[in-house]
Order: C-alpha cells, then structure tokens, then sequence
C-alpha cells in the first residue's frame, strides 16, 4: 500500500512490526554503514530480535535519532534501552557507537553531538510517531521544526519531562532511508495525520521523508485502522 511518497507496510500485530524492522536491522548490518537507532517498546523488541538474527555489527556506525537529557544507565535512556536489547547481545559490536551525552545537559549535548555528526550522511534511519504526532523528539508546533541547525536541544511535551536532544527536520530528511515503526490503537490518529493529511507542524511526522531515498512504515492493523476506513 502507498500513499504519496511513503510505502506503507501492514501487518497484524505489534510482534509481526518487531519481526519486520529485525529483519531490516539485520539486512543493514550485514551492508555495514550508518544505523539510527529510536526508542519505544516495539523497536527494544525489534532490538532483541536483530541480534540474535545478525551478531555482526563490525560494520556498523551506530547514531541515535533523540535522547533524554539523563545518564545513559537512566530507565528513561534511549541508549541505555538499545545496549540492553541490542548491544549486549551481539558477538561483533559496532564500529563506532555515537552516544548522544544526554548527561552533559542540552545545550551542551546537542553541540558535541552536532560536532561529531558533522556532515555525516546517514543510512538507515529509524523513527516512532507518539500519539500527539511527534517525532524524534520534534513535538509539535514547536520552534525547533523551523531550525536548520543539525542537531538540536528541545523541551519535552511529554512524560518523562526532562530536556532532550533531537535530529533536526532536515537532518532526519537526510537519511537514505527513512523507517516508521509504529503498532498499537494508540497511534491511530497520529499515523492517519502523518500519511493521509496534508503535512504541517501540528503533526511533525508528516514532515519527515527522505529527500533522496525511501520512505517506508510498518504498522500494525491497530496503528493503520485509521488508514483502512
């Protein structure tokens, strides 16, 4: 299924959208290149499920698209989750592992990591959509959607409220390859505004498309009700 430039992949349940997105990880870590990691329940299960089917990462530059200002062994880490699910457990680690240092405060995190991206281009780039359509950590209507720098600091709209660092609008557009994973009722509304809509910023998902590449989203059936009438 495909609406406008975004292929849209449904499948029944949120185990099938973790299977999928594994099956993607693997394939890209076999490739090598550059990975954006997200975070989220569905993607922590697509995590564990990637490193038993590839164990090789030795290829791999690993980025994170957002993190909360929060130590890296903080519940609420994005890295934190993804070395649990997935670094732990692979026999050949990344290359290199670009953590965002959410610990040294926003401002601060944001420039180093915007230091390190430099003019990086980046390969595969993963992305939830939160129910209030946010993406990243771009929420909507918020100044940060008109920011041109690479990376940026933000304030959370939601909980856990604590300052964030996210991938700006056109570093995210930047991406080879962009891959919406979303599953649950939740989310319904928010997917159908992202890839029915017209695009705006009171759903800064609907601005996210790779310039140069794909565009894909799996969905589970619950996500894509809004979508299938």
């Amino acid at each position: 299924m495909k609406i406008g430039d975004v292929e849209l992949v449904i499948v029944e349940d949120a185990n099938e959208v973790a299977t999928l997105t594994a099956n993607r990880l693997a394939s890209a870590a076999r490739a090598g290149g550059s990975i954006v990691l997200t975070g989220g329940r569905t993607p922590k299960q697509a995590y564990e499920e990637a490193a038993r089917a590839e164990a090789d990462w030795s290829k791999v530059e690993l980025w994170w698209g957002d993190e909360r200002c929060v130590p890296p062994d903080d519940d609420n880490s994005n890295y934190g989750m993804a070395k649990n699910a997935l670094l732990d457990n692979l026999g050949r680690a990344p290359a290199v592992v670009h953590r965002i240092k959410g610990e040294l405060g926003k401002e601060d995190a944001a420039a180093e990591y915007a230091r390190e991206l430099g003019e990086t281009k980046l390969g595969l780039l993963l992305l939830g959509i939160g129910p209030d359509g946010h993406v990243a950590s771009l929420f909507p209507n918020e100044a940060t959607l008109e920011r041109q720098e690479r990376v940026l600091p933000a304030e959370a709209r939601l909980e856990p409220f604590v300052d964030r660092v996210t991938l700006s609008l056109p570093t995210l557009r930047g991406a080879a390859e962009i891959l919406f994973v979303v599953a649950g009722a939740d989310k319904a509304d928010a997917v159908r505004r992202a890839f029915v809509e017209d695009p705006g910023p009171p759903t800064p998902a609907s601005l996210v498309r790779a310039e140069s590449g794909r565009t894909t989203a799996i969905l589970d059936r619950a996500a894509a009700a809004e979508l299938e009438g």
